[in-house]
C-alpha cells in the first residue's frame, strides 16, 4: 500500500465515525487529515522525483562508462609495466620519453628533429660482476 493509498484510508476511517462536523475536535481531525493528505501528495512527490534522478543518473553512468571504454584502450585492470624515462635531443633540445626497450636498443633517430640518437651505457656501470643487471654485460656478450 502506497502512502497517498494509506491516508485515504484513515481519511475513510475518520469520516465513518460520524463525526459532529462543528465540533473542536472534528475541526482539528480534519485539520491533521488535510495535512496528513499534503505530505503524502509531498513524500508520493519525491520518490517519483528520487526515481527520475535515479534513471537519469543510470543513464550518465552508462554513458560515462562508455566513453572510458572508447577513450581508454587497456582495461583498468591491466597493469603497465613499461618504464618510461625523459631524454632531451642533443640537437633540438626537445624532451621526449621513451621506454626500457627502446633505450636498450643502443640508437633511434629524434622523432622531433630527425638525428639519430645513441645510447651508451658503459658510462654508468664501473663493476665488474658479470651478474651485474645493468644490461652492459648482455650487450657486450651478444656482440662476442
Amino acid at each position: 500500500m502506497t502512502i497517498t493509498e494509506k491516508a485515504a484510508y484513515v481519511k475513510g476511517l475518520i469520516e465513518g465515525l460520524g463525526l459532529d462536523g462543528e465540533s473542536k475536535e472534528t475541526k482539528a481531525i480534519q485539520a491533521i487529515m488535510g495535512l496528513l493528505d499534503d505530505m503524502a501528495l509531498t513524500v508520493s512527490d519525491l520518490e517519483e522525483g528520487y526515481h527520475d534522478l535515479g534513471d537519469q543518473l543510470d543513464a550518465v553512468d552508462e554513458d560515462l562508462s562508455s566513453l572510458e571504454d572508447d577513450f581508454y584502450e587497456e582495461d583498468e585492470d591491466e597493469e603497465d609495466d613499461d618504464t618510461f624515462y625523459e631524454v632531451t635531443c642533443p640537437s633540438c633540445n626537445e624532451t621526449i620519453c621513451l621506454s626500457e626497450d627502446v633505450l636498450l636498443r643502443g640508437a633511434i633517430d629524434c622523432p622531433n628533429c630527425g638525428k639519430p640518437l645513441e645510447f651508451d651505457f658503459e658510462s654508468l656501470c664501473d663493476c665488474d660482476d658479470e651478474e651485474c643487471e645493468c644490461h652492459h654485460h648482455s650487450a657486450e656478450e651478444a656482440e662476442e
